[in-house]
């Protein structure tokens, strides 16, 4: 099994285990990562240290709440890989279901994820923020 995917397999059984924290530690201590979406949006945008990161595994569940993340395939090519599946989360601040497919784009060197750039439909998360 090549580095990257060996790589990416533990990033998801970490953050599958709740070891939030230990997420982190995969990731190279700067970083190109990029989450798209509207600005008002409080986790979106980029960051580029592994403490960023780490922050973000941190507060991301105080605004979603997991219903479903299942991951359909993981393709690797090189140092790259990308994961593609499917979620469904619930914005706690407006109770409503954010449903989408994903696909986020991995870049491992040395062992540590040096690129982390998310792919999912950020319209229906703006979508599901507002409040009524």
């Amino acid at each position: 099994m090549s580095e990257t995917r060996s790589v990416v397999d533990e990033f998801y059984r970490r953050l599958g285990s709740g070891a939030i924290d230990d997420v982190a530690d995969l990731f190279a201590d700067h970083i190109e990562w990029h989450i798209y979406g509207a600005e008002e949006i409080p986790w979106t945008g980029r960051r580029t240290t592994k403490e960023e990161a780490a922050e973000f595994f941190r507060t991301l569940p105080r605004h979603l709440q997991p219903v479903e993340f299942t991951v359909l395939r993981i393709l690797v090519d090189g140092s790259d890989a990308v994961a593609l599946g499917h979620m469904e989360q619930m914005v706690k601040a407006t109770g409503k279901a954010f449903v989408s497919p994903f696909a986020f784009h991995f870049t491992v060197e040395g062992g540590k994820i040096t690129r982390y750039v998310t792919f999912e439909d950020s319209l229906a998360l703006a979508r599901a923020s507002q409040a009524d």
